[in-house]
Order: C-alpha cells, then sequence, then structure tokens
C-alpha cells in the first residue's frame, strides 16, 4: 500500500489528466475500496459494477480532493461508500414496489411445508412478530428485513424520525420480552 503522501500525488496527477497515475492509484487502491463497497452491497456483482463507478467518479473529480479536509482513501472509501448506498436505497425501492407482497406480514401459521423447514427460532421471532399490531409489525418488517433507513419510514408512516426511533425500540423491547431474552 502506498503511503497517505503518494496517494495524494497520484491523485493530483489524475487530477491532471494522467493515465499512468490513475492506474497505479486503481492498484494501490481497489482491493481496499471493494471491501467496503461488498461489505455493503453483498453481491459480487453489483459491487464490481458499483467500484467501476467509483472510480469514474473519482478520475472526474480528483481536481476536487483536497488533502487539508480527509486522507485519500477516506476520500475515495467516502466515494465508493456513498454509491453503493445509493445502491442498496434504490434496489430496496424498486424491490417493494415491483414485489407488493413484500409489504406483507407473514401470516400466523405457515402452510404445513414451511412449518417444517423452519427452525424453532425462526416461529418463535414470528410469532412474536406476529403478537405486535399490524402498522408495528410492518415497521420491524421494513427496518430489519428490508434494510430501510428510519428516515425512508418516518416518510412512509408519516411521523418524525425520532417518533419511529421509539416505536422501532418499543417493538424490538416486546420482541425481546416475547422471547425471553
Amino acid at each position: 500500500m502506498l503511503t497517505p503522501a503518494e496517494l495524494v500525488g497520484l491523485i493530483e496527477a489524475v487530477a491532471g489528466r494522467d493515465q499512468a497515475a490513475f492506474e497505479r492509484l486503481y492498484a494501490a487502491t481497489r482491493a481496499k475500496l471493494y471491501g467496503v463497497v461488498l461489505r455493503i452491497l453483498r453481491r459480487q456483482d453489483l459491487a464490481e459494477e458499483v467500484i467501476q463507478e467509483t472510480y469514474v467518479k473519482i478520475w472526474n473529480s480528483a481536481g476536487q480532493f483536497n488533502s487539508q479536509l480527509s486522507s485519500p482513501i477516506t476520500w475515495m472509501a467516502s466515494i465508493a461508500r456513498n454509491r453503493a448506498i445509493d445502491v442498496v436505497r434504490k434496489k430496496t425501492e424498486a424491490s417493494l414496489e415491483e414485489e407488493p407482497q413484500a409489504m406483507e406480514v407473514a401470516a400466523d401459521s405457515p402452510d404445513p411445508l414451511a412449518r417444517r423447514q423452519m427452525s424453532e427460532e425462526l416461529k418463535r421471532l414470528l410469532e412474536c412478530i406476529g403478537r405486535l399490531e399490524p402498522d408495528r409489525q410492518r415497521l420491524v418488517l421494513l427496518a430489519y428485513y428490508n434494510g430501510w433507513s428510519r428516515e425512508q419510514l418516518a416518510e412512509k408512516f408519516a411521523a418524525p424520525v425520532n417518533t419511529v426511533k421509539t416505536w422501532l425500540r418499543r417493538s424490538m423491547l416486546d420482541i425481546r420480552a416475547c422471547l425471553g431474552l
């Protein structure tokens, strides 16, 4: 790995459209940025796509980098992370629109085949979630199963973010108490 000073020099050269410097920067930082993106997306195909977009943005934005504000790797990682988060949000929103059944809460009694395949823990968890009022069930499932942010939930439920946080916390406390934790 190159030192931060060497990375700053490479970014400055990239700002001047130096392709050799860009290739060297890519080789030195790709593994780190790919790891950041893969942890967020959990899919190699999406991670590779986001990495491509990240380096295009780095190429186009290198002139805006300020070494006084952040380290080079922090700056590049934030570009990669933000792009990966955008993909997750876009994917979540699109998949919910395309599959409205994802919004439905699990039935109280699953069919016999599904019941057999479920672990006892999962059955207990679903039972406890089923004891919540319907809006709280949807809130918990959207937050923890579909990965919605508190801001997205606040918009969906037409409530302040702090209220959503309280609802989530209380719902999780109710679930834990039901599970005996």
